[in-house]
């Protein structure tokens, strides 16, 4: 029986399971429980009455750490500089809830049921808004309206689906 022997010379060829290259220390960003909490971005799933108030994530109100704001400005993504004014209620058990205005919003955009609704904090109580309907999809909307920065709480003026 033959019997063979491998040296080791401290060089590997590349293949194998060896550590890679460098000193050592490794590039991999530390592990999630060790990063900051940072909520900018979330989303609602429209399961009941698409007008009525619509509670938000949890996190987000911890997010806001007490900053609990008394109103929101809704900014729907690519519908012009207009802002909806959104009352905001909190429940004392750390529930938030989009109210009064909520529903304006809505109209205007068309949100249903079964639709997503995401969410974007852009710091000063604005988030920017993207509605995804029922079939997945992203809906666009455009403002023809030239007074879109003028707030009238009389009126809806919807944002217009080009589709």
């Amino acid at each position: 029986m033959a019997s063979t022997s491998r040296t080791r010379t401290g060089r590997g060829r590349g293949r194998g399971r060896g550590r890679g290259r460098g000193s050592g220390s490794s590039s991999l960003p530390p592990p999630p429980s060790t990063l900051p909490l940072i909520i900018e971005e979330f989303f609602i799933v429209v399961y009941e009455d698409p007008l009525v108030k619509k509670e938000l994530p949890k996190k987000f109100a911890d997010y806001l750490d007490g900053q609990e704001p008394a109103k929101v400005y809704l900014r729907a993504a690519d519908c012009g500089p207009r802002l909806w004014t959104v009352e905001v209620l909190f429940d004392g058990q750390g529930r938030m809830y989009l109210d009064k205005g909520w529903e304006k919003f809505a109209i205007a955009h068309g949100v249903d049921f079964g639709w997503f609704v995401h969410f974007k904090y852009e710091g000063d109580d604005v988030l920017t808004v993207k509605v995804f309907d029922g079939t997945m999809c992203r809906r666009y909307y455009y403002s023809d309206d030239e007074d879109s920065d003028d707030e009238s709480d009389d009126d809806v003026k919807p944002c217009i689906h080009p589709l």
